[in-house]
């Protein structure tokens, strides 16, 4: 099985995905971490990649598609794959849909995580991260059981994103909203579309998408 999850920052779709990983085995390819193993590892597109970011430019729809072909190509892709980060726009979605068809793979489904703006703004506001293991926090919602002590691993550092402010989230919503959000009605008439609420709580959430799935 082939998804993507679609929604807004500070959905939970790295959470939710994260459980996906981990209870059902699927794959994460994450479109900025293809990008960043391809210019380690020197690939023709890499070097394509290396070029415009050190030009300062941005990395088109041809080069990512690119990244994702070649990903697809490797003796190690046994799909049941998580498409994090891609599509992001009608462009991309149109792109992603050729090149799965030339594959031979299929885009089983699409699942929306709707959620209500003022609850991002403060989902995102005041979330943090375990510094050595990435494990994700809350100041209300999600507290290590000890203070300053990651559940997980026991680290003791934390990090808190610099653009995770009111401010800098409104305005990605709004990029949000005029670049991806067209997905929705696109995927809609595709009839592979799936819509979750996404600031249900958690286990919630991931109970929708595993009835959706299914």
């Amino acid at each position: 099985m082939n998804i993507v999850l679609l929604g807004p920052p500070g959905a939970g779709k790295g959470t939710q995905a994260r459980i996906l990983v981990e209870r059902d085995g699927m794959v994460q390819l994450s479109t900025g971490d293809m990008l960043r193993s391809a210019v380690a590892a020197e690939t023709e597109i890499g070097k394509q990649v290396k070029a415009v970011m050190e030009s300062g430019g941005l990395v088109t729809d041809e080069i990512v598609v690119g990244i994702i072909s070649d990903r697809i190509e490797q003796p190690d892709f046994k799909g049941n794959v998580i498409f994090d980060g891609f599509p992001r726009t009608l462009a991309q979605a149109d792109a992603f849909g050729e090149l799965l068809a030339k594959k031979g793979m299929a885009l089983d489904a699409v699942i929306e995580m709707r959620c209500d703006d003022e609850k991002l703004v403060e989902r995102v506001t005041g979330r943090f991260t375990c510094h050595t293991c990435g494990e994700g926090y809350h100041t209300s919602f999600k507290k290590p059981k000890v203070e300053g002590v990651c559940d997980k691993c026991g680290g003791t550092e934390f990090t808190h994103r610099h653009d995770d402010n009111a401010d800098a989230m409104r305005s990605r919503l709004l990029a949000y909203y005029k670049e991806t959000s067209p997905l929705v009605g696109y995927y809609h008439a595709k009839d592979t579309l799936a819509l979750v609420d996404g600031t249900a709580e958690i286990d919630e959430v991931t109970a929708q998408i595993a009835e959706a799935l299914n």
